[in-house]
This record gives C-alpha cells, structure tokens and sequence, in this order.
C-alpha cells in the first residue's frame, strides 16, 4: 500500500504533436507542451485540451508524436512555485498570489 501511494504523485511529461497532414499543407506545424499529470494517458488527454483552447486543432485531427517523462536534475534541492490568480467577481477585481515550496 505505501508503494502504491508514493507513485500516485504528479509526473512531468513532454507532449509533442501536430495536426495531420492535409491536401495544402504536408508539413503541418509542431506544438511542444510541459504537463503535470499522475500519467502518460492524463499527459495525453490535457495536451489536447490546451491545444484545441489556443488553435484549431482537434484530437481526431491531430497525432501525438511523442511523450516522454521529464526527470528533474537536481530532486533534492528545494524549489519555490508561485501562482498569480486575477479574477472578476460581484464586488470587483481580485488579485491572489499563493507560493508552493
């Protein structure tokens, strides 16, 4: 069980895909995108999320070319993430700032 519960954590993966060739264009552009996700199916599935939200490219119109799992190079130091949040409500607008160490 304490096995299992250490590789429940979230993972950095690497997605790399494209839109599939069509008739005018034979070589459609690549999209390169850095993922938090528990797996590679997960890292899969939010790529294509945030790739159809930015362009016109849809999973069924698109291929994966690759995915692959990036390993951090220094895991024992610490690191420190900070996350800006702006957002409109009934009484105006707020800005939050939360760190993560």
């Amino acid at each position: 069980q304490g096995e299992k519960e250490a590789n429940m954590g979230m993972h950095t993966y690497e997605v790399i895909g494209r839109g599939q060739p069509k008739f005018g264009a034979t070589k459609p552009q690549l999209y390169r995108m850095r993922l938090f996700a528990p797996n590679e199916v997960v890292a899969k599935s939010r790529f294509w999320y945030f790739l159809s939200q930015i362009k016109k490219v849809k999973k069924t119109t698109g291929e994966v070319i690759s995915v692959k799992e990036i390993f951090e190079r220094k895991p024992l130091t610490v690191k420190n993430y900070g996350i800006f949040l702006r957002y409109d409500s009934r009484s105006g607008t707020h800005n939050m700032y939360k760190e993560f160490r």
